[in-house]
């Protein structure tokens, strides 16, 4: 779940809401400066579906020790410190579960929703805030995320669709920093975060470089992109949100059943070059 708080209570964002969004910038990305994916269908594909393990579990959101929607949330953009809102197993759970539906059809999806799964876990969660007992469990999870990528990726030479460009080690890099540009990008249109920021990663151009884009809010969910990574100059987009009454709640199922109660409404974001 996704959280952007409001006037006495929170919009709540379901992860693969979140995710369908990063794919649809996805799905646009590249122009005369940026390099577009190849190949295509297959990185929209991991970008678009890279939070479906989230399905079930957000269907019935919980709360922090704070009482707060458990989600991530404006005060989390640039650090992951998540772990303190979250029962482990149950997140890995989360985690192994977004990777294996897509494994199931499109192996060179999966391999993509597996490198960002695991430099989740390596470069930006903040392992300080589990318990010793249980970071033996997540360097498993880690191992088994390593050896996953490996089966994956013999999964997709034997397809036999994909060319030799295609399973170089530096082209899923690029697809896995456009996976990464276009989540920061959807979580901060989510959240609608006020501050500057810097989309994850240098995104590969058509000169063989990589350049930073900056990211500036101009309004409510209404953000400027520079460099602009997109041919259209303008773009509006939509995310399906609920808002639910209530800054802090004295249980989850006080929570769940007001987010059940609430109505789906779709909220507009706009990038503008």
């Amino acid at each position: 779940m996704l959280r952007a708080q409001g006037p006495g209570g929170w919009w709540l964002i379901r992860h693969p809401d979140h995710a369908h969004l990063a794919g649809e910038f996805a799905a646009l990305w590249g122009n005369a400066h940026f390099l577009q994916p190849e190949p295509r269908a297959d990185v929209i594909e991991g970008i678009r579906r890279h939070d479906d393990g989230w399905s079930i579990r957000d269907q019935r959101p919980v709360i922090t020790r704070q009482g707060k929607p458990s989600a991530f949330g404006a005060d989390l953009v640039g650090k992951y410190t998540a772990f303190e809102e979250i029962d482990l197993p149950e997140y890995l759970a989360v985690r192994g579960r977004a990777l294996e539906v897509v494994a199931e059809s499109n192996p060179y999806a999966a391999m993509l929703i597996s490198m960002h799964t695991c430099n989740l876990l390596t470069e930006h969660a903040d392992r300080s805030t589990l318990q010793p007992a249980q970071l033996p469990l997540l360097d498993s999870f880690i191992a088994y995320q390593r050896q996953r990528q490996s089966e994956l990726l013999t999964a997709c030479a034997d397809v036999g669709r994909f060319n030799h460009l295609h399973l170089a080690p530096h082209t899923f890099n690029d697809h896995f920093r456009l996976l990464q540009a276009c989540d920061n990008l959807s979580l901060l249109s989510c959240v609608d975060y006020a501050g500057p920021a810097t989309l994850l990663h240098t995104l590969p151009t058509c000169d063989g470089g990589t350049q930073t884009i900056d990211v500036h809010r101009l309004a409510p969910r209404c953000f400027r992109l520079d460099p602009w990574p997109f041919e259209a100059r303008r773009l509006n987009f939509e995310i399906p949100a609920r808002w639910v009454d209530g800054e802090v709640f004295t249980d989850s199922t006080e929570l769940q059943a007001r987010y059940t109660a609430a109505e789906t409404v779709r909220i507009p974001v706009e990038l503008v070059a």
